[in-house]
C-alpha cells in the first residue's frame, strides 16, 4: 500500500506548511485524532496499522535505524496509558481555552502537540521498538478501549509455532499462541505483517467481522 509506505511524508508536509506558511492548517489534525476511534468501532485499530501518518514514520524510517529492542513494560501499563491520556487532554484543553476563537492560534495548538509528541515518539523509537509510542498514544488508547474483537484474526491448526509472526509484529504481540483459535488483542493494529511472514499461511483475518 503506497499510503502505508509514504504516509509519513504527509506528516512532514503538514508540519512544515503549518508552522511556516498557514498555521490554520493545524486543525486538520482533528482527522488523525478522531479517525482511530471511529475506525476502531468497526475494524479495531486498523487505522493505527495502515493509515496513521506517524505510524508510517515509525515503520518506514525508524525500523531501519534502530535495533528493535523490546517495548518497556511501563509503556504497556494501564496506569501509564491513562496518565498520558489525561495529560494530553489537560494540556490540549488549556491551550485551546486561550487560543479560542483565533483560527491561526487554534491551528498552532494542534501543530505544537503533533510536533512534540512526534519528537517524543521518535526518541522512544530510537531507544526501544519503533512503535513504542503506539502502546500509549492517547488516541490509540481510546481506540483500544472500543476495539477488542471487532476484527479477529484466525490462527489455523497448521501453525507450527515458529514464532516468526511474533518477530514481525511491530507491537511485539504473539499470535501463534492462539493456535487453533482466534487471536484477539486490543494492541493489534491490523498491519498484517504477521500474515505476510507466516510460512504456513496459518494467519488470516475473519471475513465475517462486524462492519
Amino acid at each position: 500500500m503506497i499510503w502505508k509506505k509514504y504516509g509519513f511524508s504527509i506528516l512532514l508536509l503538514y508540519l512544515s506548511v503549518g508552522f511556516f506558511v498557514w498555521p490554520a492548517l493545524g486543525v486538520v489534525a482533528l482527522i488523525c485524532m478522531l479517525a482511530p476511534v471511529v475506525v476502531a468501532l468497526y475494524r479495531d485499530r486498523e487505522w493505527c496499522g495502515s493509515y496513521c501518518p506517524r505510524g508510517s514514520l515509525w515503520d518506514n524510517v525508524f525500523t531501519k535505524i534502530n535495533s528493535r529492542k523490546h517495548v518497556p513494560q511501563w509503556a504497556k501499563s494501564t496506569w501509564f496509558r491513562s496518565f498520558m491520556l489525561l495529560v494530553i487532554f489537560i494540556v490540549f484543553g488549556g491551550q485551546m481555552y486561550y487560543a479560542w476563537p483565533n483560527l491561526d492560534a487554534i491551528g498552532l495548538v494542534f501543530l505544537r502537540i503533533i510536533l512534540i509528541t512526534t519528537l517524543f515518539g521518535g526518541a522512544l523509537a530510537l531507544l526501544y521498538s519503533p512503535r513504542t509510542w503506539c502502546n500509549f498514544c492517547p488516541m490509540g488508547t481510546l481506540a483500544s478501549w472500543v476495539s477488542v474483537g471487532k476484527k479477529p484474526m484466525s490462527v489455523a491448526n497448521t501453525c507450527v509455532s515458529c514464532k516468526l509472526c511474533a518477530k514481525a509484529c511491530p507491537m511485539q504481540l504473539e499470535p501463534y499462541k492462539a493456535k487453533g483459535s482466534q487471536f484477539i488483542d486490543s494492541d493489534c493494529i491490523k498491519c498484517e505483517e504477521c500474515i505476510h511472514v507466516c510460512p504456513k499461511k496459518s494467519l488470516s483475518f475473519e471475513k465475517n467481522f462486524n462492519c
